[in-house]
C-alpha cells in the first residue's frame, strides 16, 4: 500500500478482477494505436472484405472499427468481452497450429478494461444486429447490416497516468495509420478506408498484391527496389527489397510478416542486414517489404500479448533461407537487367530469353593485359592468402578472371579483331555498343571515371570501385570452392574464461566449429582452450574471435557469419589492393573489358565499401542541362 514503511509485512491478497483486467489491458493496448491493430485484427479473422477505421483526436477520444465479416451471434456478444473467451482455438493443438491474427482471447477484454466499450453486430441468420456495451453489460437492438462494428470511447479514462504517456494527435494518428498500412500490405484483397475527424486520411481499395504494394509503399520504393521470390524447404518467401542506393537514414521503412503477421524479429532483422553486407555504404539503413509463409506448427506466435514477436523451430535454416533469398535478388547488377529480360530474335522467330549471365555481342581483341591468362591461383590451398602481385594495375587480378563466352557472328569470325595492333583500340560500332547495358566506353575523364555511351545516355563509371568489386566477387567465389576454412593448429592453446552457454554452444557445435577452422574444447566448467584457428587470419585475437563464434552460433544467426565477415574483410583489402589505382590510364579496349566485366558481376552496382560504382545520366537529363526543347 502507498506509503507503507520499508520491510512492512504485507498480506497475500486476490486483486480485484477490474484491476487483473488493467494490468492486462497495459501489456496489450498501450496507444491507440495498438488498440487499432487488435481490432483490425479481428476484422479480418471474421473474413471482413472491407474495413473502416474512424477516430477522433487521434484515436484517444474515440476509435470506430467497422467491418462486414461474419458477425456475432447475440448469445456470443457477452463472451465477446471476457478474458481468456476466443473463438480462434479450444485446444493445445489448436495453440500449435494457429494459423488467426487473434487468439489470446484479451483485446476486447483489455480495451474494454480501459474506455467505454460497445460492440454493435449482426449474422447473416439474425433479422437485425444487437448492440453491447461492455461495463453496464447490457444488450438491445440496433440497425446493422451483416458484421460488425466496435467503438472505443475515451481510451484510458480509467488509468489517466497511462494517457499521460501519449503524444500529440498528430503522432497517434500517424501510430494508427502505421497500425493499418501493415494490414493493407499483407491482405492486398481486403479494402481499407482510415477517416479522422471526418475527414478521409487514408484508402486502399481491393486489388492484386503488387499494386496494392505499389500503392502503399510508394512509387519511389517500387522503382528502386527488386522483387523476391524464393522457397527453400518450408519457407516461402515473396515481396520486394531496395537496392542498396536506395538505403536510407533510418529504418523506417522496413517490414516483415510472417504467414500475414506483421512482426519485429531480430532473427529476421538480422538475416535480411547480413545479405546487404558489402553493399551499404556506413549505418545506411536498407528498405524491405518481406513477406514469409511457413507451416503454422514451425512457428510460435504465442509470445508476448501484443503478438508481435515470434520464435521459430530452426531458427537458423529460417535466418539462412531468408539471407540467401535476399542476396540472389541483390546479386544481379541493375545493368544486367535489361539483359536479363530481353529476348532476341533470329530470323523471323523470336528465340528464347537471354540467361542471367551478360553475353557479350562483340569479340574484344586478345591484347591487351585483360585478356593474358595465368594459372589459377594457389593461395587457397596453400596457406595464408596474399595480395595478388603486381602493381596494382589490370593484370593484377588477370589470373583470377573467367572467360566469358562469345556469341554471335563475333565468334564466328574472331581474327577481324585480334588481327588489329596492339597500339590500336578495338573499333566498336555504335550499334553494338547501344545494346550493350553499360554502353561502349568513349573516353577517361580526371584519372578516375570512364565515360561510356548506351541507348539511354551517358553513363560514368568510377574504374577503381568498379574493378575493386570485380576482384572481390572473383576472389569470394574461389574461396568458396572449398568446404572449411584451412585451419592452422596453435603451438601453445590460447584458453580464455567462458559462461556456461559458451561451454554448451561449444560442445553441441563442434563440428560447426572444426569447419571454421576452430578447435574449441573445454578446459574446466568455466574455461574453454582454443586449440587451433582459421589460417585465413593469423592476426586475429583468437579468443575474441572464438567469443564471437559462439556468440553467432548460439543466437542461431549462422554458423559461419563470424568467421566469414574476418574473411570477407581481408578479400576486400585484397581486392582493393590489385585493383586499378587512379590516374592510370587506360585504353578503350581496358575500358570496354571493364565494362563487360561489370555487367557480368554480381553486385556490381556498388563497390566493397557500399559505394556506387556507375551512374547514369538519360537523354533527358542531358537535354535539361543545355534547355533544350524549351
Amino acid at each position: 500500500m502507498p506509503g507503507a514503511p520499508a520491510g512492512v509485512q504485507r498480506r497475500i491478497r486476490e486483486l480485484p478482477d477490474e484491476l487483473i483486467s488493467q494490468i492486462a489491458a497495459g501489456e496489450v493496448v498501450d496507444r491507440p494505436a495498438a488498440a487499432v491493430r487488435e481490432l483490425v485484427d479481428n476484422a479480418v479473422d471474421a473474413g471482413a472484405r472491407q474495413v473502416t477505421v474512424r477516430l477522433l483526436a487521434g484515436g484517444v477520444r474515440s476509435i470506430v472499427v467497422e467491418d462486414d465479416g461474419a458477425g456475432i451471434a447475440i448469445d456470443d456478444l457477452p463472451l465477446a468481452v471476457k478474458r481468456h473467451a476466443t473463438s480462434k482455438i479450444g485446444s493445445l493443438a489448436d495453440l500449435e497450429s494457429v494459423a488467426t491474427m487473434g487468439f489470446r482471447g484479451e483485446a476486447l477484454a483489455a480495451i474494454g478494461a480501459v474506455s467505454e466499450l460497445a460492440i454493435t453486430s449482426r449474422t447473416a441468420a439474425a433479422p437485425h444486429g444487437w448492440k453491447l456495451h461492455a461495463r453496464s453489460g447490457e444488450i438491445g437492438a440496433a440497425a446493422r447490416a451483416v458484421g460488425t462494428t466496435v467503438e472505443v470511447q475515451e481510451l484510458f479514462f480509467s488509468t489517466p497516468a497511462r494517457r499521460k504517456f501519449l503524444k500529440t494527435d498528430a503522432t497517434e494518428l500517424a501510430h494508427c495509420l502505421e497500425a493499418v498500412r501493415r494490414h493493407a500490405l499483407a491482405r492486398p484483397e481486403v479494402g481499407f478506408a482510415v477517416w479522422h475527424e471526418g475527414r478521409l486520411v487514408a484508402q486502399w481499395r481491393p486489388q492484386p498484391a503488387a499494386l496494392r504494394r505499389a500503392e502503399v509503399l510508394g512509387a519511389d520504393f517500387s522503382a528502386a527496389s527488386r522483387e523476391v521470390q524464393a522457397e527453400r524447404g518450408p519457407l516461402h518467401v515473396e515481396g520486394r527489397v531496395g537496392q542498396p542506393e536506395a538505403a536510407r537514414a533510418r529504418a523506417d521503412l522496413q517490414y516483415l510478416f510472417v504467414n500475414g503477421r506483421y512482426v519485429r524479429d531480430r532473427l529476421l532483422s538480422h538475416a535480411v542486414r547480413s545479405a546487404f553486407e558489402d553493399q551499404l555504404h556506413g549505418s545506411r539503413q536498407p528498405a524491405y517489404a518481406l513477406f514469409l509463409n511457413i507451416a503454422p506448427e514451425l512457428v510460435d506466435v504465442n509470445v508476448h500479448p501484443a503478438k508481435i514477436e515470434v520464435r521459430f523451430r530452426d531458427g537458423r535454416a529460417v535466418h539462412q533461407a531468408l539471407r540467401h533469398a535476399v542476396e540472389d535478388a541483390l546479386a544481379l547488377t541493375r545493368a544486367a537487367v535489361p539483359a536479363a529480360t530481353a529476348e532476341v530474335t533470329t530470323g523471323p522467330a523470336a528465340a528464347a530469353p537471354q540467361p542471367l549471365a551478360w553475353q557479350p555481342a562483340l569479340a574484344l581483341p586478345e591484347a591487351g593485359p585483360l585478356q593474358a591468362r595465368e594459372p589459377a591461383p594457389r593461395w587457397l590451398a596453400d596457406g595464408p592468402w596474399r595480395t595478388p602481385q603486381g602493381s596494382g594495375g589490370l593484370s593484377a587480378w588477370a589470373g583470377l578472371r573467367e572467360p566469358v563466352s562469345v556469341s554471335g557472328e563475333a565468334a564466328a569470325a574472331p581474327g577481324a579483331a585480334s588481327a588489329l595492333p596492339a597500339s590500336m583500340p578495338a573499333p566498336v560500332p555504335a550499334e553494338a555498343g547501344a545494346a550493350w547495358p553499360l554502353g561502349r566506353a568513349i573516353a577517361q575523364i580526371g584519372g578516375a571515371y570512364v565515360l561510356a555511351e548506351n541507348a539511354q545516355g551517358l553513363v560514368v563509371v568510377d574504374m577503381h570501385a568498379a574493378h575493386e568489386r570485380i576482384v572481390y566477387e572473383r576472389l569470394k567465389r574461389a574461396a568458396s570452392n572449398s568446404e572449411n576454412l584451412p585451419a592452422q593448429p596453435l603451438l601453445l592453446p590460447v584458453s580464455f574464461a567462458a559462461t556456461a552457454a559458451e561451454v554448451a554452444t561449444a560442445e553441441a557445435e563442434a563440428a560447426a566449429l572444426q569447419a571454421l577452422g576452430l578447435d574449441i574444447t573445454p578446459l574446466s566448467a568455466q574455461t574453454l582452450a582454443v586449440r587451433s584457428r582459421p589460417a585465413a587470419l593469423p592476426d586475429a585475437d583468437v579468443a575474441e574471435l572464438a567469443r564471437a563464434v559462439l556468440a553467432e552460433l548460439a543466437d542461431a544467426a549462422g554458423a559461419s557469419r563470424a568467421v566469414q565477415r574476418a574473411r570477407d574483410d581481408i578479400l576486400a583489402s585484397m581486392a582493393c589492393h590489385g585493383a586499378v589505382r587512379a590516374n592510370r590510364r587506360l585504353t578503350l579496349e581496358e575500358m570496354n573489358a571493364l565494362l563487360r566485366e561489370m555487367e557480368a558481376t554480381d553486385r556490381a552496382d556498388t563497390c566493397n565499401h557500399g559505394r556506387p560504382t556507375w551512374r547514369q545520366v538519360t537523354m533527358k537529363e542531358l537535354d535539361a542541362l543545355f534547355l533544350r526543347g524549351r
